[in-house]
């Protein structure tokens, strides 16, 4: 098959698919007969990808695969086109979402501890409902708690291949410095949650001086206090990131303290 023709299979596929594509969801799309390898897909990507330089749109490879995206610098205009979609995430939220990111796999009450308030079931949920995060095992300890992970949607919505590309803790103030990129189709972002803007997720967990809501605290902490090694919560042990994949598709479970379930992508 000519470079040409196969140049306009592929932006034509990944244009159509409205969701990233693989390079080997790409090779599947031909014949036994024409099927032109994942190495000759690799190179029409790269080259696809030099003939956006001047464009408007880019062709970036995330998490799940390839996909086109409008550039960042076009927001402020594009973006407008669905201003009804937008939506301000509470800083509970973000607080919460940074933590799972930086700390996973994490539980709930670990989590709890370490911000000094409750998480509100509504907040879990909704992330879930966000596809950015999921249960990726249990910590074997009584009552057997959920342990939490991030999903390759997360990754992909914020633009990532893997979260070793996320920002340093020292340069990131607050999880939504990490603009997501606006995807060619608004619909494939996703659903946006409803319950987001009202509900902020603090509740006071008990009496106890370690829990007792510290607002003022909260609010002038950044991710990297929230985010610190786990001396900061007291008797919370840190959680392990997985090494090579930390999108909650294999973590590598603390020895001897997590019970694994299914942690293959959903």
């Amino acid at each position: 098959m000519e470079t040409i023709q196969l140049k306009r299979i592929v932006e034509a596929a990944l244009l159509a698919a409205g969701q990233p594509m693989a390079l080997t969801q790409i090779n599947d799309l031909f014949g036994e007969e024409e099927m032109p390898g994942v190495d000759a897909i690799a190179n029409t990507l790269a080259e696809l990808q030099a003939d956006c330089a001047e464009r408007g749109v880019e062709l970036v490879e995330v998490a799940s695969g390839w996909r086109y995206q409008i550039r960042k610098e076009t927001q402020p205009w594009v973006s407008r086109l669905w201003s009804e979609r937008q939506t301000k995430y509470s800083r509970a939220l973000l607080e919460t979402l940074a933590l799972i990111a930086y700390r996973q796999p994490i539980t709930r009450a670990e989590i709890e501890q370490i911000r000094g308030v409750a998480v509100s079931t509504n907040m879990v949920k909704t992330l879930e409902e966000r596809e950015w995060i999921r249960i990726v095992g249990h910590r074997d300890v009584p009552g057997r708690p959920a342990l939490f992970g991030t999903t390759k949607h997360f990754l992909d919505y914020f633009n990532l291949k893997n979260l070793d590309e996320l920002p340093p803790l020292a340069e990131l103030r607050d999880l939504s410095d990490i603009e997501p990129q606006l995807a060619l189709d608004p619909d494939t972002i996703g659903p946006l949650p409803t319950a987001i803007e009202l509900a902020d997720g603090d509740e006071p967990i008990d009496s106890d001086d370690r829990y007792v809501e510290r607002e003022t605290a909260v609010e002038s902490s950044d991710i990297e206090d929230l985010t610190a090694p786990a001396e900061h919560a007291a008797g919370i042990e840190s959680a392990t990131t997985p090494s090579e994949d930390r999108s909650g598709d294999d973590p590598d479970a603390p020895e001897g303290d997590v019970v694994q379930s299914d942690f293959n992508e959903h």
